[in-house]
């Protein structure tokens, strides 16, 4: 019998409601049980609080609220015993046998385990990096790419239905100033005021030059509208391009433009009127969101007719919606919090629930440093590091990983020469080395004639050193992990677990061997730790894979 934290938790919830049911605790039954290691082994193998979370609805002292759920937990299958510590907690033991069973369990599941229904038929729009197309994404937007793929990842683990998405901001100035600047290069005129600068500015025009022969003696004006779109059309296919080397996809390439076109946005004031939130002022029309907790009210339409880019993000949330996207969640940049709240009062003004139907990150900076010293200079972009000048630095691997290591919220240094190294410092390496470590192994058993052998004649409860405890519980905790990391759109969690994962691995091998020495006969024990073995393989790869990075077999 394999007991996983999951699974002692809805033994923790069966056993309060049999104590209600037999009237010996008046509670309502909780919706979870919280099960964890305990961080000193000897306290057992998991621990759960309920005891003292029941205690004051039920109005008994703590202790006698855990010796009722313990009398009931204790005949639990798998369950070796249950102990009452502290002030009310629950501390389980359980059988050799019922812990060692999970290693099966996970070879068995393969690239399935960790997954879950948690989510299941939830529709999610993530929206992330959605650079200006009027240049190479920068680095800040290389850590939304980063985190953004790696949420997207873990909510479909947990069974989501998400569209990851890019909106390209074509409608505004910004692109005017992009195609002045490509025309002025093409001329060999100086960048414009305002204007962009960078080798890539005289590539693409080079570029628009050679598409069109002849453009450059046609009349100013359409000069321009050509540069315009053509400049466009080529930053969009170089970003893209960029983010696929960079193992990112996008399912939906929105053009804000095209709500402009289909006169979306016009329909988006309408609506909002007839929620009763537009008003009129000084000739403008207005969104009503300090209704909604905003520090001002937002102007829609400008009293000289045109719409504000506040209306362009109205009609593209309700566009989002209209497409049957229940939870819309917003990547946005460090210098993007004052966006937070005027975001969810538009959802709030279009009738939704702004605590639900939308959600809104913001990513600090990051840096880069070699040597010591910041770098500030790419070769292709002028002053900003580009994803491909991240990318040919330390890797599409090292730079995912090192990415969404670190919460968002938090500013983040990229240190090439530690992330480029082949040391446990480096923590990329670090979790990569025991998944080749573990191919590496697996690999010499069967050199070795090792079989691990039928799943039914696997010998669980041999698996009883302290350092295969230690790794068979750690392997347990990867599905909540991943329940959690999604749930909280922390990807950072997974990678901070893996290089536990790592660890406990790394004093699994050097305490327990796993691979007959010359002439030694195989054991039953060295199969079993054979299965111990390829389970943490498997797990390092499904974490790994849920931040977009390799589980090399070899290094």
């Amino acid at each position: 019998m394999q007991v996983t934290p999951a699974e002692l938790s809805d033994a923790v919830l069966a056993a309060v409601r049999d104590a209600v049911e037999a009237g010996e605790l008046s509670v309502d039954v909780p919706t979870e049980a919280v099960v964890e290691r305990p961080k000193n082994r000897e306290h057992g193998d998991y621990a759960t609080n309920m005891a003292m979370r029941l205690a004051k609805p039920a109005g008994k002292p703590p202790r006698e609220v855990a010796e009722i759920l313990a009398k009931r937990l204790r005949d639990v299958a798998g369950i070796a015993s249950v102990e009452i510590a502290g002030p009310g907690f629950l501390n389980f033991r359980l059988e050799e046998a019922a812990a060692g069973q999970l290693a099966r369990t996970i070879v068995l599941a393969g690239e399935e385990y960790g997954r879950s229904k948690a989510f299941q038929g939830l529709k999610i729009n993530l929206e992330f990096v959605s650079a200006n197309p009027t240049g190479p994404i920068h680095i800040g937007g290389v850590r939304w790419a980063a985190v953004g793929d790696a949420l997207a990842r873990l909510l479909e683990a947990t069974g989501a239905d998400v569209t990851r998405e890019y909106y390209i901001n074509d409608a505004g100035v910004q692109v005017d100033r992009f195609a002045a600047s490509l025309l002025a290069a093409a001329h060999g005129e100086p960048t414009p005021e305002d204007g962009y600068a960078g080798q890539y500015i005289a590539e693409i025009a080079q570029q628009v030059v050679e598409r069109h022969p002849g453009l450059l003696d046609r009349p100013r004006d359409e000069q321009f509208e050509v540069f315009r779109e053509t400049g466009l059309e080529l930053m969009k296919a170089e970003i893209k391009r960029s983010l696929a080397d960079f193992g990112v996809h996008f399912d939906v390439w929105f053009s804000e433009r095209t709500l402009h076109e289909r006169g979306e946005v016009a329909r988006a004031v309408e609506r909002l009127r007839a929620q009763g939130h537009v008003y009129e002022r000084d000739g403008a029309v207005w969104l009503r969101t300090t209704d909604f907790g905003d520090d001002k009210d937002r102007v829609l339409i400008k009293s000289d007719g045109m719409p504000t880019y506040f209306a362009a993000d109205a009609a593209y949330y309700l566009d989002k919606r209209d497409r049957g996207h229940e939870v819309n969640v917003y990547m946005l940049g460090a210098d993007h919090h004052g966006y937070v709240q005027r975001l969810k009062a538009i959802a709030a003004c279009a009738g939704d629930d702004p605590d639900h139907n939308i959600e809104v990150l913001i990513g600090q900076m990051v840096r880069m440093v070699k040597n010591g010293q910041e770098v500030r200079l790419s070769k292709r972009a002028g002053n900003i590091i580009t994803l491909d000048d991240v990318v040919e630095a330390i890797g599409v691997d090292a730079a995912r990983y090192a990415l969404a290591r670190s919460s968002a919220d938090s500013v983040l240094t990229l240190d090439v020469d530690l992330l480029t190294s082949q040391t446990n410092e480096n923590p990329v390496y670090y979790v990569q080395y025991v998944a080749a470590r573990t191919a590496s192994v697996a690999r010499n058993a069967r050199e070795l004639g090792v079989d691990r052998g039928a799943p039914e004649d696997f010998r669980p409860e041999l698996l009883t050193h302290e350092k295969e405890g230690e790794l068979l519980g750690l392997l347990a905790e990867f599905p909540r992990v991943v329940a959690t990391a999604a749930e909280l759109r922390e990807p950072h969690r997974v990678a901070r677990y893996l290089e536990e994962l790592a660890g406990a691995y790394h004093r699994f091998y050097d305490n327990c061997r796993i691979l007959p020495r010359g002439d030694e006969e195989v054991t039953d024990l060295m199969r079993a730790r054979l299965w111990l073995n390829d389970a943490t393989r498997q797990v390092i790869a499904n974490g790994l894979h849920l931040l977009g990075v390799s589980a090399p077999e070899r290094m």
